[in-house]
């Protein structure tokens, strides 16, 4: 395996490392499982080497290395994941895309901007700022995570309600394929030249190629700004007050609404105790905004919403990015996760019955809490949080899996997605054929072996195994 480093390094010089650090940091993103391992002292094996290109011909190079060797590559933007889609063994390489960083173009008049694929959110974020302009695509891991990566994992933003999520803001994109060749699509605002081809990468998590560049259409700044808040005290009440909201035609940047127990967490000095804390960020041209807020206001208390203080609002906005590590609880014997999925409104209510319910079997469980965070005419997402503490710490791995079948169980039931924003990595691509079908799937694994005939593309994410449980004890 030392032969593919040479070749690399003859090829690409400086741009591959082979530092153990550098392969540690490299090896994973931040899958609680993985950090499992990590924590009882078995993380995974460093690649081979990490090849940082700066070019998309460098991209080209390292694809082409690494297929004529028929090693392994593993695509790594800010390894911010928390599904598992990374995950290196000794005999592959890494390909960062920390390289291919920056700014390409932005244009003022079209609202146009392409930055290219390494580039943090945060960066694009500042660079469309100084220009006046916004994506409006705030995940929670902005500092750490990748425009391609939004890409490569179907991303959805904080304020997305309003905004969309990363498909509604793409125009273009490059990419490597695994056989080489750069798939570059048309920026125009729409096509209709059969599939759209876009589809491919988005949401591919490095299976289908190497995103290099990518083209939004962005916005500009919002010229006003107001916040609400308000508690309700049955759960019901406030999603139906969300719905009525959107379907009148409403759409503020930010909603989201917290169960009674995340209320306490996140607004126990505005929310009333037992009650459900809804807040909301209007944003965009000043008379939109306050007809927007006036009707909001209106929705909310004919819905039983009672006014809290927007202070709320600004504590959210403040601390939003702030989530404990998984270690410490790890250390305390707890295991811990999120699970984002979706479901039409009218199943809302079900599904959230439902998944308590099934919870509560579970051995060790503690706590399963919920919130909406992104909405749509027709349905929205549940964002479960679950807490599980079981009686031996080598049961940990089973019961963090019986906790996610509780959940993604009860999705399929009520006929909503396992999946809404996160992507699939290894924790749910086993359960994908029971939301997919087996046609679904076929059609994948199709262009999967049209693709990447090998399987060289960041093998053991996304595509379901052939055979196996839905969640196996060990990865």
């Amino acid at each position: 395996m030392s032969d593919i480093v040479e070749t690399l390094r003859a090829e690409l010089g400086d741009a591959v490392e082979t530092d153990p650090e550098v392969l540690a940091s490299h090896a994973r993103d931040t899958w609680v499982l993985s950090e499992l391992d990590d924590f009882e002292g078995f993380p995974p094996a460093g690649p081979l080497a990490v090849v940082t290109p700066t070019s998309t011909a460098g991209v080209s190079t390292a694809v082409a290395v690494c297929r004529e060797a028929r090693v392994p590559l593993v695509t790594y933007g800010g390894g911010s994941g928390v599904c598992g889609a990374i995950r290196t063994d000794a005999s592959s390489v890494v390909l960062s895309t920390r390289g291919l960083s920056g700014a390409v173009s932005i244009e003022r008049d079209d609202l146009v901007a392409s930055f290219r694929a390494g580039t943090l959110g945060i960066e694009a974020e500042r660079s469309l700022e100084s220009e006046g302009l916004t994506l409006g695509h705030w995940p929670q891991s902005i500092d750490l995570s990748t425009v391609g990566g939004w890409v490569a994992t179907r991303a959805s933003g904080q304020y997305s309600t309003a905004y969309g999520s990363i498909e509604d803001m793409l125009l273009d994109l490059e990419a490597v394929l695994p056989d080489g060749r750069v798939l570059r699509t048309q920026r125009t605002p729409r096509a209709a030249l059969g599939p759209d081809l876009r589809h491919l990468l988005l949401g591919s998590e490095g299976t289908l190629g190497v995103v290099t560049e990518v083209g939004f259409s962005v916005r500009p700044r919002p010229e006003h700004r107001r916040t609400q808040a308000y508690s309700f005290r049955d759960f019901e009440d406030g999603i139906r007050a969300i719905r009525v909201l959107l379907q009148a035609g409403w759409r503020p940047a930010v909603v989201r609404f917290y169960d009674a127990f995340e209320s306490k967490r996140h607004f126990e000095s505005w929310c009333p105790d037992q009650a459900c804390a809804l807040i909301m960020i209007h944003e965009g041209p000043a008379a939109l905004v306050e007809a927007q807020y006036a009707s909001s206001q209106v929705i909310m208390e004919a819905s039983q919403g009672d006014p809290m203080d927007p202070q709320s609002v600004d504590h959210w906005h403040e601390t939003r990015n702030r989530v404990p590590g998984f270690r410490e609880f790890l250390e305390r014997g707890y295991i811990v996760d999120t699970i984002e999925v979706s479901c039409l409104w009218s199943r809302v209510a079900e599904f959230c019955e439902l998944a308590q319910s099934a919870f509560q079997r579970v051995p060790g469980g503690v706590l399963l809490s919920a919130h909406t965070s992104h909405s749509y005419r027709s349905g929205t997402n549940l964002y479960f949080t679950f807490l599980a503490k079981p009686e031996r710490s080598e049961d940990m791995r089973e019961a963090y899996w019986q906790c996610w079948r509780c959940v993604l169980d009860t999705a399929l039931k009520v006929e909503g997605s396992i999946a809404h924003h996160h992507g699939v990595g290894r924790v749910r691509r086993n359960f994908m054929a029971r939301e997919w079908g087996d046609s679904g799937v076929s059609l994948l694994r199709s262009v999967k072996k049209t693709l990447d005939p090998e399987g060289l593309f960041n093998p053991g994410a996304l595509l379901p195994d052939v055979v196996g449980d839905d969640f196996p004890v060990r990865q």
